[in-house]
């Protein structure tokens, strides 16, 4: 078949030319990452500190199974011995979801009084919090309009309603906020001193910080609000009580890359956090195997020496640090195993390696 005209009069590059593209790919594209990844490894490497342990200030993300009477007694049982001498001092108990409106069907938390008396008896001490959520409306789809005062006040009241239930907080995770949101900040402005004035704490679930400068902004241009600006991080640290790295998610494909990544994102993170909130990161206690995550390279105990080694380098002895556990219905006994012997029990005795 003769090529149409206007193929004719294309010339293929020359090689010269096609030496200078795979050039400036080089410089543009390989480069950076090689560097990043030697970065990642180099934040990875080192010795933990001794001291670099648990504080008594951790955290566990719990399925709804466990407010809609799936979860029996035996359950609680095998709970209480999982976390027996650990750090795990709150339990972020799935009461939703959200309603995009911002409103809580009151079927999402009819189980809670029960289970709270349990916890109660079964766990002495254990702070139990209402973990709310939903999918943040952008770009024309649907999910929570943060942008509208009516959804704000409702997510308020909601809270106020699971307080009520007798929760010690209220843990919200909405997502993806976009770096910079300011409808968010209102939000939790409103939110903290509600969940205050009825004897609770709020707890936020925070994106992961900009690694490099401008990644956010970067990832915003290609539609991707995956991180935050540290000084948004700042931000929304402020407005809350609690706030819960989700340090995982990262697509990266070995583990070193991943601890160094997590040594970076714990440094940043405590840069950022007030001394008077407490910071957790997220140990990625799930094996799912998608272009977001690999299992074989976000295993919990990479991400628990690239936390070890973040808090020593960058603030040692800061007490209001802890690790939030993601999540109880995908635990392995390994996963349990890496927490206890990596991260020690409270006051340090007893730890294994």
């Amino acid at each position: 078949m003769k090529r149409p005209d206007f193929l004719a009069r294309v010339r293929p590059p020359s090689r010269r030319a096609v030496k200078r593209l795979l050039i400036a790919v080089v410089l543009v594209v390989v480069v950076p990452v090689v560097a990043a990844a030697g970065a990642l490894r180099a934040s990875y490497a080192g010795v933990p500190a001794d001291d670099a342990v648990t504080r008594g200030r951790d955290a566990l993300w719990l399925g709804h199974a466990w407010l809609d009477g799936r979860r029996t007694d035996e359950d609680l049982a095998r709970l209480e011995r999982r976390i027996a001498g650990t750090g795990i001092r709150d339990l972020y108990v799935h009461a939703g979801p959200l309603e995009h409106d911002g409103t809580l069907p009151a079927s999402a938390h009819r189980g809670a009084r029960r289970l709270l008396d349990a916890v109660h008896r079964a766990l002495p001490g254990i702070r139990v919090q209402a973990w709310l959520g939903d999918v943040v409306a952008r770009d024309g789809t649907g999910g929570l309009r943060l942008d509208r005062a009516r959804t704000r006040q409702a997510v308020v009241a909601s809270s106020a309603e699971v307080m009520r239930d007798g929760f010690g907080g209220v843990h919200l995770d909405v997502e993806p906020i976009r770096d910079g949101d300011r409808d968010f900040l209102a939000l939790l402005g409103a939110l903290r001193p509600a969940v205050r004035a009825a004897g609770g704490v709020l707890s936020v679930a925070a994106q992961q910080i900009d690694p490099l400068p401008s990644m956010h902004s970067a990832s915003r241009a290609f539609g991707s609000p995956k991180w935050w600006s540290q000084a948004y991080f700042a931000k929304v640290a402020r407005r809350t009580d609690q706030i819960a790295v989700m340090s995982y998610d990262t697509a990266l494909p070995w583990e070193s890359l991943y601890g160094g990544y997590v040594a970076q994102q714990t440094r940043l993170a405590l840069e950022a956090t007030p001394s008077g909130t407490d910071l957790l990161m997220g140990l990625p206690f799930f094996h799912t195997d998608d272009m977001g995550h690999h299992g074989s390279a976000e295993t919990a105990a990479a991400a628990l020496r690239g936390a070890r080694l973040g808090l020593t380098r960058e603030d040692r002895h800061r007490e209001r640090f802890g690790l939030a556990l993601y999540a109880d219905f995908a635990a392995t006994d390994d996963d349990w195993r890496a927490y206890r012997s990596g991260w020690g029990v409270r006051g340090g005795e007893g730890r294994e390696g």
